[in-house]
C-alpha cells in the first residue's frame, strides 16, 4: 500500500464541516440549504399578520461514495485516491491522466479505509444520491468495471447515471428496479474486474457521474461488428460518458448546486459541432434541461457543444440555412478550442485534415451513437 494514506475507523464521527455539510447515515452529505427565516417570522416581530414563510430553494444532496471523511475535510487527494501502479494520486482522478497525458480515465478511483484480518478492503459504497437502480453486473469477468451497478436519478435534472464499479459484492435487495435512497449501501468495495483483475493493495471504487448516449446502443454494437456479445445492454461502458465527479461535488459543498444543470452549464465548450439532422435524438428527448428552446417549425439540423472529454453538453436548432446543401448525416466542426483539446489529450475529438477540422475517432463514435449514424 502506498505510505502517506489515511487510514481510520468508519462509523459517525463529528467533523467540522464547512456551511451547508451534514452528517447523514454515518456518511457525508452536502445538502446546500441553510436554514431561513420565512417572511411570516418578521411580520411575527413586528406585531402584524403572519404570512407564508418563503420555501428554500432546492439544492441537490449528495453523499460521498464511501467512508472516507477526507474529501470533506479539504483533505489533500493522496488522502482519498487511489492511484494506478505508478503510484502517483492524480492517477487515480478523472481525465487524460494517465500513461503521461495519453489515457483517459472516465471516473474517480477511491481507496478503502478498512480491510479485513486477509487484507481485503471492506468499505462499504454508498448511493450518491436518490435513484433507481437501472443495471447490476454480478459477473466479475464480464466486464472491465468487473462486479458493478448502475443507478439513474429521475428526481435531478438532468437525470444522469452514476455508476460503481470493482465492488466485492453487491448488498442484498439491489436489484434492477430498485429505489433506493442517498447514502443507501449498494454493496462492498472490492477489486472485481476481467482479464487478471486488480492487486489486493490496490481495491478501490471506481465512480463516475454521467450520460447515456442513446437508446439504440445494442442496435449500434451489433452493427460494430465486435465480435463478442454485448453482455451489459444499454450500460455497456461504450454508451456512458461521465462528467468529473469532483466538479459535483465541488459545486455541492459550496452550496451553488440546485441542480446538477449547473454543472453542464459552466463547462467550456471545447468543440462545437453541427450535424444535419432533422429528427430529435433520445438522448435530447431524456435530457431536455440540455436543450435549449428551438426555432420556430422544424430545422434542418443540430449545433451541439461538446466537453473536452466528449460528454454532449449543450443542443440548440441553427437556422436551416446553416445546413444548405449539406448531407444528411453529415457532421461539421465549426468550432474548436485547442488549449482545452491539448490539456486532455486521452481523448481524440478533433483532427486536421487537408488545413480542416474534422471529428476525431472518439467525437466520431459519439456522433454515430447520438444520431444512429451507422445503425
Amino acid at each position: 500500500m502506498t505510505s502517506g494514506r489515511r487510514r481510520g475507523k468508519t462509523g459517525v464521527r463529528r467533523f467540522a464541516f464547512p456551511a451547508g455539510v451534514a452528517v447523514l447515515a454515518g456518511v457525508m452529505a452536502w445538502s446546500g440549504c441553510g436554514e431561513e427565516v420565512g417572511a411570516g417570522d418578521s411580520a411575527s416581530l413586528r406585531g402584524g399578520a403572519p404570512k407564508p414563510p418563503v420555501a428554500a430553494p432546492r439544492r441537490v444532496e449528495l453523499v460521498w461514495p464511501t467512508p472516507n471523511r477526507a474529501y470533506a475535510d479539504g483533505a489533500d487527494i493522496a488522502a482519498y485516491v487511489q492511484p494506478t501502479a505508478s503510484g502517483v494520486p492524480t492517477s487515480g482522478l478523472y481525465g487524460s491522466v494517465r500513461s503521461g497525458g495519453r489515457q483517459f480515465h472516465e471516473g474517480l478511483d477511491l481507496f478503502p479505509l478498512e480491510r479485513d484480518r486477509n487484507g481485503e478492503a471492506i468499505d462499504p459504497v454508498f448511493a450518491v444520491m436518490r435513484g433507481v437502480v437501472r443495471h447490476v453486473n454480478r459477473k466479475a469477468g464480464a466486464s472491465n468495471y468487473g462486479r458493478y451497478l448502475v443507478l439513474e436519478h429521475p428526481d435531478e435534472s438532468p437525470p444522469v447515471y452514476t455508476l460503481y464499479a470493482h465492488l466485492a459484492d453487491v448488498a442484498p435487495g439491489v436489484a434492477v428496479g430498485a429505489e433506493v435512497t442517498a447514502g443507501q449501501t449498494l454493496g462492498r468495495m472490492g477489486r472485481s474486474a476481467s482479464g487478471e483483475g486488480i492487486p489486493k493493495s490496490r481495491a478501490h471504487l471506481h465512480f463516475e457521474i454521467g450520460v447515456r448516449l442513446t437508446d439504440g446502443f445494442d442496435r449500434w454494437y451489433r452493427a460494430g461488428g465486435f465480435g463478442s456479445p454485448n453482455e451489459q445492454g444499454l450500460y455497456n461502458g461504450m454508451n456512458l460518458l461521465g462528467l468529473d465527479p469532483k466538479e459535483f461535488f465541488a459545486r455541492a459543498r459550496s452550496g451553488g448546486l440546485a441542480s446538477l444543470d449547473v454543472v453542464f452549464r459552466a463547462l467550456p465548450t471545447a468543440v462545437r459541432v453541427r450535424v444535419a439532422a432533422t429528427g430529435a435524438p433520445d438522448f435530447a428527448l431524456r435530457y431536455p434541461s440540455l436543450v435549449e428552446k428551438a426555432p420556430n417549425g422544424v430545422s434542418a439540423g443540430w449545433e451541439i457543444d461538446f466537453s473536452s472529454s466528449g460528454v454532449p453538453l449543450r443542443w440548440r436548432r441553427p437556422a436551416d440555412e446553416s445546413f444548405a446543401g449539406w448531407r444528411r448525416g453529415e457532421a461539421r466542426v465549426v468550432f474548436h478550442d485547442d488549449a482545452l483539446l491539448a490539456a486532455n489529450r486521452g481523448r481524440d475529438l478533433v483532427e486536421k485534415r487537408k488545413g480542416m477540422a474534422v471529428p476525431g475517432d472518439d467525437l466520431d463514435k459519439v456522433l454515430d451513437l447520438l444520431f444512429a449514424r451507422s445503425a
